[in-house]
């Protein structure tokens, strides 16, 4: 009996685990941190950070330098970059 409620617990842990990982990854659009902002025009393909109206999720971006995908970077960092912009582009 107690071998099965410690296989319940560690299943449901493991399910806790999963689902924090999928939120995480399914394109959800956390609040840049303090000190960052968004910076469109400059994410490498398959390395931008969330997704766009063509995709959920990061990691998705199928081009360099899209207008529409974007990364954090530190504030006052992204009109220094070249292609970086504050808004999407098209």
């Amino acid at each position: 009996m107690k071998q099965k409620q410690i296989s319940m617990a560690l299943g449901s842990l493991l399910a806790l685990g999963t689902l924090s990982v999928s939120a995480q990854t399914m394109g959800h659009d956390a609040p840049a941190p303090a000190g960052s902002e968004k910076c469109y025009g400059v994410a490498k393909a398959a390395k931008n950070d969330c997704g766009t109206s063509k995709h959920s999720c990061a990691g998705l971006a199928k081009t360099d330098g899209a207008g529409d995908e974007w990364i954090k970077v530190p504030k006052g960092t992204c009109e220094r970059l070249v292609g970086g912009s504050l808004t999407a582009k098209k």
